[in-house]
C-alpha cells in the first residue's frame, strides 16, 4: 500500500557538542538520506523539522536539524524515529519502497486465481531480498529477485509471482 510518509531510521546518538546527531538509516545506502532537505517525527506529517546539514560517516548519517543547537537538545532526540514524504524521493516509474509491500497480496502470475498470502515482512541477506508471505497461519520465505517477481502494483496493494513448483507445498 502506497505509504505518503515512509520511517527513514532512528536517532542513535549525538555527534560532538554542537547539536548534531547520528541517525541509523533503515534504507538501501546512507546516502539515500541526503536527498532531503526535511524530514517528519510521525507518518502523518503532521510535525517536521529542517535538515541544516547531512552527511555519511562510516554506516551512519550524521545530521543538524533546525533548532537542535546543543548536544542535550540532541541526545532528547535519541530513540527518534524519522519520516520522509514519499514524493520528495523523487523515484522512477516502477520504483517502491519495501516497506509499501508490507499487507499486498501475492498472486499467481499465469493464474490470478491462486493466491499464495499476503507479504508481512521483508527480510535481506547477503544473496537476495527475502519476502515473509503469511497464509492460513503459515509463513512462507519467498526469494524476491526478477525471475520469479513478475508484476508489482503498490497503488492497488497486488503481487504477481510465478514460483517455481514446490515452493508454497
Amino acid at each position: 500500500m502506497r505509504k505518503e510518509f515512509l520511517e527513514v531510521g532512528e536517532i542513535v546518538g549525538t555527534h560532538g557538542v554542537k547539536g548534531e546527531m547520528k541517525l541509523n538509516p533503515w534504507c538501501d545506502s546512507p546516502d539515500f538520506v541526503k536527498r532531503f532537505k526535511v524530514l517528519y517525527f510521525d507518518d502523518e506529517g503532521k510535525k517536521s523539522i529542517k535538515i541544516n546539514s547531512c552527511r555519511v560517516h562510516k554506516n551512519v548519517v550524521l545530521l543538524k536539524l533546525d533548532g537542535v543547537e546543543d548536544m542535550n537538545t540532541a541526545e532528547n532526540m535519541r530513540n527518534t524515529i524519522l519520516y520522509i514524504r514519499r514524493d520528495d524521493a523523487n523515484l522512477a516509474d516502477g520504483e517502491y519502497f519495501l516497506q509499501e509491500l508490507f499487507g499486498c497480496k501475492v498472486i499467481d502470475f499465469a493464474d490470478e486465481n491462486i493466491e499464495y498470502g499476503i507479504i508481512t515482512d521483508v527480510s535481506s541477506t547477503p544473496a537476495q531480498t527475502l519476502w515473509h508471505i503469511e497464509k492460513d497461519g503459515r509463513e512462507y520465505l519467498f526469494p524476491a529477485v526478477d525471475e520469479f517477481v513478475k508484476f508489482v502494483d503498490i497503488d492497488a496493494c497486488i503481487v504477481k509471482i510465478a514460483p517455481i513448483k514446490g515452493m508454497f507445498d
